[in-house]
């Protein structure tokens, strides 16, 4: 069987993999082989890391509801329960963003879930 060489097929793949790896630190920029497993490491990082950005944002709206809902005398639980009752769909990004910007349009909201009663 002849002998194939790949030359420019070879390099190209070679220098895609080591252009990703541009910024890495050390032989991992530099070094074909470290560079390969580097990236595939870091891809499997970065695919991990999308799913757990999504967790830490709505952790931090629930802490941020639950922050203004007990300065108006609720818990986070119990408010999301009267929400659901009286049938107020807002979803945590939303409410999370009122009750950081706009306090009295939040008091109003937790008002009237509660049906007027303070």
């Amino acid at each position: 069987m002849t002998r194939v060489k790949r030359g420019s097929i070879a390099r190209r793949f070679r220098k895609g993999i080591l252009d990703f790896a541009s910024g890495f630190r050390g032989a991992h920029s530099r070094l074909f082989r470290a560079a390969n497993q580097q990236e595939e490491r870091s891809l499997a990082c970065a695919y991990v890391d999308r799913k757990n950005r999504k967790r830490k944002f709505r952790r931090l709206w629930i802490a941020r509801i639950n922050a203004a809902a007990r300065k108006n005398g609720l818990t986070y639980s119990s408010m999301v329960h009267s929400l659901c009752q009286n049938q107020v769909f807002i979803n945590r990004k939303t409410l999370a963003q009122v009750a950081t910007t706009d306090g009295y349009c939040f008091s109003r909201l937790v008002r009237t879930i509660n049906g007027g009663k303070d």
